[in-house]
């Protein structure tokens, strides 16, 4: 079998997500591997780390043994050796920075949200065509654990007719003045391409569809629970974006359901990330890694008693969904997928246009906040 090369340039090498994620469990356990097999060759990764911080770049450049590191973008898209670029540095210089590289011949694989709007992302989309680049978006976590076994039962068709759903997620993001933040200030400033909404809600829409189908139309509530807050230099700062949201979704099935997020939210719950599904046939509660089901036929018979506690632990009567099979990480999944679309001409897992629905869902949810009304989902991507 043929060993052939595929030079990455990684931009945005020193934050968070690149880091614990892209290096530690997708891109570095490839190399360490020994390649990705791709038909019949073995396709190895090797790196070009850009950030903007040239002794926290050097660091991680160390800490994974990568040789080549620059904190001079241009440079690196000027060079032809690399012909794949990812981005998961700023999001605010996002579409600038993925217009560069595809102007530069790359093919690009990008971090979420893709572009702030539509508009961009036609623009986007329309360059990587007339470039004939290939181009693909992060969708990892379809991969979860939880998510995944949901994901399972439903094409099963575990839920027959689903009657409702509910996907929650939050916890509490100190404001800076006792403790730092566990986000970066730029998520809490609309100049810097801030917003829980704009965050967060291109995973739940590609999370929901994955799941349960695509989504017909919503109505939505924004706000900002915490108004104040301390940046990483001790600078206090007025938070202009919203850090909560609630929003009621109908599907295109008919279904109805509610997505409901927060950095301002202390968690009782049994995971950060909960995806609750009522069906005909059954139910199904999934957290980031574990996933419990009720069937109709093991439903138990509701008891309500105002006058006298009941001593009932409703979480008891469910039953947990093994682990059948190990679970790759997704951002590694994601790599793979897109290695396999650049190198073996496989359909893309995610493209630019997938990212752009993931971003007409945030843009819906924002109309519908500012409007107060319904917003259809083709009213924002026609």
């Amino acid at each position: 079998m043929s060993m052939e090369t595929v030079r990455i340039i990684v931009n945005g090498a020193t934050g968070g997500i690149v880091n614990r994620q892209h290096l530690e469990h997708a891109l570095m356990p490839i190399i360490r591997e020994g390649g990705l097999r791709i038909g019949n060759k073995t396709v190895m990764p090797e790196l070009l780390l850009v950030a903007r911080d040239e002794a926290k770049l050097a660091k991680v450049a160390k800490r994974y043994g990568i040789a080549r590191w620059t904190t001079d973008l241009a440079s690196a898209l000027s060079d032809e050796s690399y012909p794949i670029f990812f981005d998961a540095g700023f999001t605010g210089q996002r579409p600038v920075v993925v217009r560069d590289a595809l102007n530069a011949g790359k093919h690009v694989y990008a971090e979420k949200p893709l572009v702030p709007n539509l508009e961009v992302g036609r623009d986007l989309l329309a360059l990587a065509k007339a470039k004939d680049r290939r181009h693909s978006v992060v969708e990892d976590k379809l991969f979860l654990p939880g998510i995944a076994k949901l994901r399972h039962l439903s094409k099963q068709g575990y839920f027959g007719t689903v009657t409702n759903f509910r996907l929650d997620f939050g916890y509490w993001i100190f404001d800076g003045s006792d403790h730092p933040m566990q986000r970066p200030s730029w998520n809490y400033k609309e100049a810097e391409g801030g917003s829980l909404v704009l965050d967060m809600y291109p995973h739940w829409r590609y999370v929901v569809e994955g799941v349960l189908g695509p989504i017909k139309r919503l109505v939505s509530r924004s706000w900002t629970s915490v108004p104040r807050r301390e940046d990483e230099s001790g600078q206090v700062f007025d938070v202009d974006v919203d850090d909560s949201n609630v929003t009621i979704v109908e599907l295109e099935s008919g279904a109805i359901g509610t997505i409901s997020s927060s950095w301002a939210r202390r968690v009782r719950a049994d995971d950060l990330l909960t995806f609750h599904i009522d069906g005909a046939h059954g139910s199904a509660s999934a957290g980031l890694h574990r996933c419990q089901i009720q069937p109709a036929a093991a439903t138990p018979k509701a008891r309500f008693d105002a006058s006298v506690d009941l001593g009932i632990d409703y979480r008891e009567q469910w039953m947990e969904v093994p682990d059948v099979a190990p679970f790759e990480n997704g951002y590694r999944k994601g790599w793979e997928a897109f290695l396999r679309h650049v190198i073996g001409n496989e359909p893309p897992a995610a493209d630019f246009t997938a990212g752009m629905r993931d971003v007409a869902l945030a843009q819906a949810v924002a109309r519908s906040s500012v409007e107060e009304r319904w917003v259809e989902m083709d009213e924002v991507t026609a």
